[in-house]
């Protein structure tokens, strides 16, 4: 088979994309583009900061820069050539920059918790929004956690589910710490928009241990009874999913059951809303751990990996979709 484009893109067969944030994830995608794909080409990568690690290494890999921001971007005569801008800010700054974006015809892939566009992670349902102009990825915790809550669903309903994400501090970067509170009201969302859950929680953790310590998720979730060799084959089939496009995801333990019976109901004040706030069935535990494939921070910044790995394998789907041909 060989690519070819559709009209008004060019670059030897490859899509050229721009990145917005120039921080640990933008940095991170960007190597991953330049090394991994066959379907994207660097065009811009754009800052805020003149100074930023991501923009020295940028420019020192051939790759067109602007410190102006999503202004500096649209000035640029590269940008006229950029068929997706992949957006690694802040939830806050995502909105003026998809409206910018949009009125320009680009396609966006938001890696904020602004959450504009449909929820998408691609082992659950990423090939669902691929026409959509703006994607959002939820958030590095949702993109390991949310495909376990789904292997759940898919064999026993999951009526309450819940995930803890720990990271280390030195792999959330500014950009990661101002949005926290958006993280977890996104995540929690996507638990039950895309997970499948009546209800979800999402916590965090940024861990300052020394030396740091890799990421690590635990997903609860509590079901109607089902028989548990099939939720764990489930669970795992999903994990060998996520390991398509994120290697070094993996499961910590065994999957873990406890039968909760009508003796010993557990009470959930967050069900309230659904007038079931007593509790019986099964609760399953899945113990996670994600390891990077440390294209920019080393391996314990799983979190970046995740987040970037879902955001390439998406970029890549609609490119092909919406701008690459195939013909014999």
């Amino acid at each position: 088979m060989q690519l070819h484009l559709r009209k008004g893109l060019k670059s030897m067969g490859k899509i050229k994309v721009a990145i917005i944030g120039s921080g640990n994830i933008g940095t991170d995608l960007m190597i991953k583009i330049m090394r991994l794909s066959k379907v994207l080409e660097m065009g811009v990568m754009v800052g805020i900061d003149p100074a930023s690690d991501g923009l020295a290494r940028a420019q020192r890999m051939g790759v067109a820069t602007t410190h102006e921001g999503i202004d500096g971007l649209v000035a640029m005569p590269e940008f006229k050539d950029i068929g997706i801008v992949f957006d690694a800010t802040s939830a806050g700054a995502h909105k003026r920059n998809n409206e910018i974006l949009q009125a320009h015809g680009k396609r966006v892939i938001d890696l904020t918790p602004a959450a504009i566009g449909p929820y998408t992670i691609p082992s659950v349902n990423g090939d669902a929004n691929l026409d959509a102009l703006n994607v959002n990825m939820v958030t590095c915790g949702g993109q390991a956690t949310i495909p376990m809550v789904a292997a759940v669903n898919r064999v026993a309903k999951v009526h309450y589910g819940e995930i803890v994400a720990s990271i280390s501090s030195k792999s959330a970067g500014p950009g990661t710490r101002a949005n926290i509170d958006e993280f977890t009201e996104t995540t929690s969302e996507a638990i039950v928009k895309v997970g499948g859950a009546t209800r979800g929680k999402a916590i965090i953790i940024l861990n300052p241990a020394e030396p740091p310590l890799i990421m690590r998720d635990t997903v609860y979730c509590l079901c109607e009874e089902a028989d548990p060799e099939a939720i764990r084959k489930s669970v795992e089939d999903m994990v060998a999913q996520v390991q398509g496009y994120v290697p070094g995801y993996r499961l910590k333990q065994a999957v873990q059951f406890e039968h909760i019976g009508s003796n010993r109901p557990l009470h959930i004040p967050e069900m309230a809303a659904t007038g079931q706030t007593d509790f019986t069935g099964l609760k399953v535990t899945v113990f996670l751990e994600v390891e990077g494939a440390a294209h920019y921070l080393p391996a314990y910044a799983g979190n970046l990996d995740i987040m970037t790995s879902a955001a390439f394998r998406t970029a890549e789907k609609i490119a092909l979709r919406h701008f690459v041909g195939e013909v014999a």
